[in-house]
C-alpha cells in the first residue's frame, strides 16, 4: 500500500482501525516530498520535524480512542494564511522571513481536529497570478506535464495534492485561485460563499473577494474538510453566523430533483478551447442521465466582469499592501538616507512585477479624479453580475460551466502577456464578484492528456448542493481516479 495515495476518508478509516498509524503515513508523504519535490516544486518551507511531532500526538490520541475528524492527516497550506512558528511568506521577498506569532481562525480548527500540517505550498506572490510563476521563490510545475503551469495563484497547493505530496490542502480563491489550478491539476477545489470561512490570520489581497477553501483528491474529501473549516468567527467582521450543515450527510446519490442551469453567455467566451467545450457538454450529458433537468439560463453582464474584477481586486489590494512600507515589518532597504528612498527602494526590491502592476493600477483607480470613472462603475457592474445570479437561481439550483477555457498552458508562455494571463479566470472571477459558492471537478482530458475541470456554482451557503451535484458526478464517472504519472 503507498500510503502517500490515499485520500482523507480512506486514511481516516485506517487509523481508526489502526492498521495504520499517523507516523507511517506523514513519513510516507514527507518521503513522497523528498522523491518528487525537485521536480514539482510545491513546497515554500517544509514542516518535516513538526509535523512527525504532530503525527506522534495524533497516534496517542488514537491509542486512547481520542479521535477528531482530521486526526493524523497529513495536510499541505498555502503560504499566505498564518501559522503560528512557521514561515509564511506570500512568496514575497517583502515577507521572507515573517514568522507570525498566531494562527489564523483555520489553522487553529485544523488543530483541534488533529491534522498534520507538513508544510507551506508556494503560490503567486501574494495571490496575484494565474500560473504560480509570479513566486519570488520558485516556479512549480504541473504534475501531469512538468513543462506546463499548474495553475494560480493556488498552484503549490494544487500541484501538491495532483502529486500526492499531501492528502489534502487549503488554498486561497480571490478570482479563481483555487478552481482554476484545481481544474489544471485535476484535483477537486471549492471555493465557499464569501463570509462562510474565516478569513482572519489570512494575508489580504482584495479583502471583498478573498475566501479560504479545501483542495482534494475528491469530493468526499472536501466536504470532510468542510466541515472542520467553516463557521463563524467574531475576529473576522466578513464572518457571517449561518449554521454549518454536516457537508458529508449531502453525499447521496440522485439529482432527479435538481435543476442545472447552463449559461448560454459562456459558450462564447473568448479563447474558450474546443475540447474543454466538448468535456463540458459531455458532463451536462452525464447530469441528465443521473436524472438532472438541465435548462439555459443567461448571465447577460459576464462580458464586463473580468474588466470590473481587474479594477476592484487591485484597488483592494493597492490599500492592503500599502502596510508593507519598510517601516514596520518585512523586507527593508537599508542603504538608503532618507525616508522617502527607503520607502520606494523596499517596496521597488520587495515586490515583484505582477505585485507593482496591480499596486499602480489600483492606486490609480481609487485616485482623485479617477475614482468615480473606474473604481464606483466597477462597483456597479458588480452589484448587476450579483443581479444575475439572483435571476438566474430563480430557475435553478446550480450553474455548470468550464472552470477554465483552456487545459494548462506551458511556463513562460503567457508570462509576458499580462491580459492574456488575466482571460485564464474569464469563468471563475464573477462567482468572487457575487460572492457565491463555486468548485471545480475533473470532467475530461484534452488529446494531450490533460486535465478538464468542471465548475459548479450555487446559492449563497449553498455548498451542500454543490457538492451533491458533484459527488454525483464523480460516482458516475472515473476521471478523479487518474493519476498524474509524476
Amino acid at each position: 500500500m503507498n500510503l502517500h495515495e490515499l485520500t482523507i476518508q480512506k486514511a481516516l478509516k485506517l487509523l481508526k482501525e489502526k492498521e495504520i498509524s499517523s507516523t507511517d503515513l506523514t513519513r510516507a508523504v514527507l518521503d513522497r516530498i523528498d522523491a518528487v519535490e525537485e521536480r514539482v516544486g510545491a513546497y515554500i518551507t517544509i514542516a518535516g520535524e513538526t509535523a512527525m511531532e504532530q503525527a506522534m500526538l495524533a497516534d496517542r490520541a488514537i491509542s486512547t480512542g481520542n479521535i477528531s475528524p482530521l486526526t493524523g492527516i497529513p495536510l499541505a497550506i498555502k503560504d499566505l494564511i498564518c501559522t503560528e512558528g512557521l514561515r509564511t511568506t506570500c512568496a514575497s521577498r517583502i515577507l521572507e522571513n515573517f514568522v507570525p506569532p498566531y494562527d489564523a481562525f483555520v489553522i487553529k480548527k485544523l488543530k483541534k481536529a488533529g491534522a498534520v500540517i507538513v508544510g507551506k505550498a508556494n503560490m503567486d506572490e501574494f495571490a496575484m497570478g494565474s500560473s504560480t510563476e509570479n513566486s519570488s521563490i520558485k516556479i512549480t510545475r504541473n504534475p501531469w506535464d512538468l513543462n506546463r503551469i499548474p495553475g494560480g495563484s493556488s498552484g503549490g497547493s494544487a500541484a501538491a495534492v495532483a502529486a500526492d505530496m499531501c492528502l489534502g490542502s487549503l488554498g486561497s480563491d480571490t478570482g479563481g485561485s483555487i478552481r482554476q489550478p484545481a481544474s489544471l491539476c485535476g484535483i477537486v477545489g471549492m471555493k465557499p460563499t464569501y463570509g462562510r470561512v474565516s478569513r482572519f490570520g489570512l494575508v489580504a489581497f482584495a479583502s471583498s473577494l478573498d475566501q479560504i477553501g479545501p483542495m482534494t483528491k475528491d469530493v468526499t474529501d472536501c466536504a470532510v474538510l468542510m466541515n472542520v473549516i467553516s463557521g463563524f468567527d467574531p475576529k473576522d467582521s466578513t464572518s457571517v453566523p449561518e449554521d454549518v450543515s454536516d457537508y458529508t450527510s449531502f453525499l447521496k446519490n440522485g439529482l432527479s430533483e435538481i435543476t442545472v442551469g447552463i449559461p448560454k453567455e459562456y459558450n462564447a467566451a473568448e479563447g474558450l478551447n474546443p475540447e474543454v467545450a466538448d468535456a463540458v457538454k459531455d458532463a451536462v450529458r452525464v447530469m441528465e442521465d443521473l436524472g438532472a433537468k438541465c435548462i439555459e439560463v443567461s448571465l447577460p453582464h459576464t462580458e464586463y466582469a473580468v474588466a470590473a474584477y481587474y479594477v476592484i481586486a487591485p484597488s483592494e489590494a493597492s490599500s492592503n499592501l500599502a502596510r508593507y512600507d519598510g517601516v514596520k515589518y518585512g523586507f527593508r532597504d537599508k542603504e538608503k538616507k532618507s525616508l522617502i528612498e527607503m520607502y520606494r527602494s523596499t517596496r521597488s526590491n520587495g515586490f515583484g512585477p505582477e505585485v507593482q502592476r496591480r499596486i499602480i493600477l489600483g492606486t490609480y483607480c481609487l485616485s482623485a479624479g479617477y475614482y468615480d470613472a473606474y473604481y464606483r462603475k466597477a462597483s456597479r457592474v458588480r452589484t448587476l453580475i450579483m443581479q444575475d445570479f439572483d435571476n438566474a437561481f430563480k430557475k435553478c439550483d446550480v450553474i455548470l460551466s468550464p472552470t477554465t477555457p483552456t487545459t494548462a498552458f506551458r511556463i513562460g508562455e503567457k508570462k509576458d502577456d499580462p491580459l492574456a494571463m488575466y482571460l485564464s479566470d474569464i469563468f471563475t472571477l464573477s462567482a468572487n464578484l457575487a460572492g457565491i459558492p463555486g468548485m471545480s471537478i475533473p470532467c475530461g482530458f484534452s488529446s494531450a492528456g490533460l486535465p478538464i475541470g468542471l465548475q459548479i456554482m450555487g446559492k449563497h451557503f449553498d455548498e451542500g448542493m454543490l457538492l451533491k451535484v458533484a459527488y454525483n458526478f464523480e460516482q458516475a464517472t472515473n476521471f478523479h481516479k487518474q493519476k498524474a504519472s509524476i
